[in-house]
């Protein structure tokens, strides 16, 4: 299956299935000399693993990670980074039944279509567990992008009709309550607004965002290669995910050039913005800004009801699936948000030291003037 990888510098490959012996990953490129731990890794796969609380699916996993290469005496020592995750808690049989159709919104026909052939077990590859490599990854990158003074950060901006308070965030709460939220008297409301959805046998979607400070200007690249793309990019890798905007995203198309340009100013003899529309990003590269990205995620597809679907043998059947599923994908996808930003953003400051020539100079010939 080619697909797989991600970045250019510093690359991942993830592999594993939702009910195989594991997922893990494969990190090509991180630099010597970090300190690296498995606690530093598992506080943030703590934050996506499942059985958590009553908002998530009841399939309980420690999702403790090992690391099995790389890494000598606590500290990188340039060499791949293999990251490992055992599965502890499947019941494939939950699944056995969905061998012979296909699951309304999901990717069993897809996947048929083009292997002629699919691990029905959980999705398999196209199962939410598969991020747990990404998370495991993004840990990694987030923990050198802390040494840059840069800092990635994502929470759950909705879930269904319920919008949290950004004049009451709060970034303990998006850390402690079930629904990543930074507003808690939305999270309350997010809660009940859930256990009706649950009550009606269905699922809702929601909307996370992820903001990158400290990220200095002049990181991505003019044309393909674009931050904003790549960073789009990543994000709509994460199942579920739909749509995703950079800055104040679609509300732009109803606006006028007037109301949209930020203006430049100087603040403390350096050039700052007034307004940060374009949410950090102009013409693909990082402006200095703070960078701001929203995804939204569309509800969970497995529901207990009765949908209709068709078999594999080409007749239009009921089904009602069986299984342990989350009646919310968003509060365990925004650690996924934000280590994707952190892997795409590592990976473009990489690249981008290759970039002037002056920067080769001073790091290979600093007493050149």
């Amino acid at each position: 299956m080619a697909g797989s990888s991600f970045g250019t510098i510093f690359k991942i490959t993830t592999w594993g299935e939702s009910h195989g012996k594991a997922l893990g990953v494969v990190i090509d490129g991180c630099p010597a000399g970090l300190e690296l731990c498995e606690d530093d890794i598992q506080q943030y796969l703590n934050r996506r693993k499942p059985g958590t609380s009553n908002i998530t699916t009841p399939r309980k996993e420690d999702d403790s990670v090992e690391i099995l290469s790389g890494v000598f005496e606590g500290r990188t020592t340039g060499t791949p980074i293999s990251l490992l995750v055992r599965n502890t808690s499947q019941k494939s049989g939950d699944y056995s039944e969905i061998a012979s159709y296909y699951r309304p919104g999901h990717a069993d026909y897809t996947f048929d279509q083009k292997y002629g052939f699919r691990d029905y077990r959980g999705g398999g590859r196209s199962s939410g567990r598969e991020t747990i490599g990404r998370v495991a990854a993004g840990a990694v990158a987030a923990k050198i992008l802390k040494q840059l003074g840069i800092t990635v950060f994502a929470y759950t901006r909705s879930i269904g009709p319920v919008q949290a308070d950004m004049e009451h965030f709060d970034r303990d709460a998006v850390l402690n309550t079930p629904t990543a939220m930074p507003d808690r008297t939305a999270n309350e409301k997010a809660i009940a607004y859930l256990e009706e959805t649950k009550q009606a046998t269905d699922s809702v979607g929601g909307c996370m965002e992820c903001i990158v400070k400290g990220l200095p200007s002049g990181i991505g690249d003019p044309v393909f290669e674009k931050l904003d793309a790549n960073l789009a990019k990543a994000i709509m890798s994460v199942g579920a995910v739909k749509a995703v905007e950079i800055g104040d995203g679609c509300a732009v198309s109803e606006r006028k050039g007037s109301e949209n340009n930020d203006a430049f100013l100087i603040s403390d003899g350096q050039v700052k913005k007034a307004t940060n529309h374009a949410g950090g990003i102009l013409g693909g590269i990082s402006d200095g800004s703070t960078i701001c990205i929203r995804a939204h995620v569309k509800p969970t597809p497995s529901i207990y009801r009765t949908q209709s679907t068709v078999n594999k043998s080409g007749e239009e059947i009921s089904v009602n699936i069986k299984g342990r599923h989350d009646p919310v994908i968003v509060p365990r996808a925004v650690v996924v948000m934000e280590c994707m930003t952190a892997l795409t953003v590592l990976d473009a400051m990489m690249i981008n030291m290759s970039a002037r020539l002056d920067s080769l100079v001073s790091f290979y010939n600093p007493g050149k003037k």
